[in-house]
């Protein structure tokens, strides 16, 4: 499954290989490296979450070429670019990685417009990234206003 080598990022490190909700696992990989990426100035984390959408394109794309099937379950870069683009100015605390992964996930899953008809309309590896760039970035909107909302409360 691992080869051409890019195989390894497309399958998120081989947390799409998961027999169990593939999506959900990658997501779950992806929250390392946000740990890691979150104290870092936001001009290099947004640079870094843009690089990795832009090189998720190929990648995707080339894992979906080399499985021979469009958006395979076990394709989860684009899961991780979405919950990174979720946690963009996210809060600090365990409680908004928990919010933020939830969300994603919520919006990757239930896919409402226009995620779905990206889905179903948008092929290749621009295809594969674009629905879950737009889940994260509901979701990113969604944990900034309860953040708000809750910044306003106390």
């Amino acid at each position: 499954m691992f080869s051409p080598p890019v195989n390894f990022l497309g399958l998120g490190f081989g947390s799409g290989l998961s027999p169990w909700m593939p999506g959900t696992m990658g997501t779950v990989a992806a929250i390392a490296p946000y740990l890691a990426l979150q104290s870092l100035p936001l001009w290099f984390y947004l640079s870094f979450v843009l690089a990795a959408a832009l090189v998720g394109i190929v990648i995707c794309g080339a894992t979906a070429d080399a499985l021979g099937v469009h958006d395979h379950g076990a394709i989860v870069w684009d899961e991780f670019v979405g919950f990174w683009v979720t946690m963009i100015a996210a809060p600090a605390g365990w409680q908004w990685v928990v919010a933020g992964f939830l969300l994603f996930r919520f919006f990757d899953i239930v896919k409402p417009w226009p995620i779905r008809w990206l889905d179903e309309h948008v092929g290749g590896g621009v295809g594969i990234m674009l629905d879950d760039l737009i889940a994260g970035i509901m979701a990113f909107v969604c944990l900034q206003c309860t953040h708000y909302a809750l910044s306003r409360l106390v």
